[in-house]
């Protein structure tokens, strides 16, 4: 039977609780909602108002995966849902799930799923408030090497009066955010492939910026791409879909500057580090979310 809760008034069913999705770890399914039930006040500024992406896992971290935009069947009729453009070139609308409050959030987290988000808010789509810049080492690089590019486009983007947060991708890299007063998307991903063409330019043993697997062995590759209108990002303390239960988790740039080598090895967060960290630290994010940090893009 599957058991009903009540969440800020909502009705709740909630499925395979003993599910396990991480077999390495033996983490359940009502381990990863207590995750988001717990993470919730620094999780929901960065969903609220961002058309939802859905990258589900059902059958768990080993499992199949599939991503989905469109609203779910089945979606409880107090979800908020929003009409977007299907993308700058398709100007007709499609229909993605809001996630702006808890009830929401664990509807959504029931599905298993990994949760990304857009540059830009419903309200105003292709409009970016913010920048992010994917860095994904090619091995033998790895999070040393990540570090290095990190500090190297934190330093470029505060010259240009910008201001960079810093979090793990949950998987081998790093993302860069940057906070916007509102730009266009493709102004914002014009500006971010020069930082990267720049940082290729200063660093070539270490940057590439062109997507090719060839190119990219033994360098970090900086994918500005995902600034596109079209494209989304793990959101900030959504857990991934890999064989542990790791969590795209912001850090300081103090631990960028140990190269993965200080007190968290390979600056890799899982979801009971990520919630302890919350404690110690509160919401690293803050500033970005709530607009204090935003700064025009150069140029605009």
């Amino acid at each position: 039977m599957t058991p009903i809760t009540h969440v800020e008034g909502r009705r709740l069913a909630l499925s395979n609780l003993d599910k396990i999705l991480y077999p390495a770890t033996g983490f359940t399914k009502g381990e990863v909602l207590h995750y988001y039930a717990s993470m919730a006040p620094v999780l929901l500024p960065q969903l609220r108002d961002r058309p939802l992406s859905f990258l589900r896992y059902p059958d768990g971290a080993e499992g199949e995966t599939f991503f989905a935009k469109n609203v779910p069947p089945g979606t409880p009729d107090w979800v908020r849902v929003a009409t977007v453009p299907r993308s700058a070139r398709d100007t007709t609308s499609a229909r993605q799930v809001v996630v702006d409050d808890l009830p929401s959030l664990m509807w959504a987290a029931n599905l298993v799923t990994e949760f990304h988000t857009p540059q830009w808010r419903a309200e105003d789509p292709g409009e970016a408030d913010r920048l992010v810049l994917d860095l994904d080492p090619g091995a033998p690089a790895g999070i040393a090497e990540c570090c290095e590019v990190a500090l190297l486009l934190r330093e470029r983007l505060a010259a240009d009066g910008l201001t960079a947060w810093v979090k793990t991708s949950g998987s081998k890299g790093l993302h860069l955010l940057v906070p916007l007063t509102g730009a266009p998307s493709r102004a914002v991903t014009a500006y971010a492939k020069e930082l990267a063409l720049a940082a290729t330019r200063e660093a070539p043993e270490l940057v590439v910026h062109r997507m090719a697997k060839r190119l990219r062995a033994g360098k970090v590759f900086v994918d500005f791409s995902q600034n596109s209108a079209s494209k989304t990002t793990s959101t900030p303390y959504t857990l991934r879909a890999r064989p542990h239960p790791t969590v795209s988790a912001p850090l300081t740039w103090e631990e960028v500057a140990t190269r993965g080598e200080g007190p968290l090895p390979g600056l890799r967060i899982e979801a009971s580090e990520a919630l302890a960290r919350v404690e110690r630290h509160g919401d690293l994010l803050a500033p970005l979310s709530d607009g204090r940090a935003a700064a025009p893009l150069p140029g605009s």
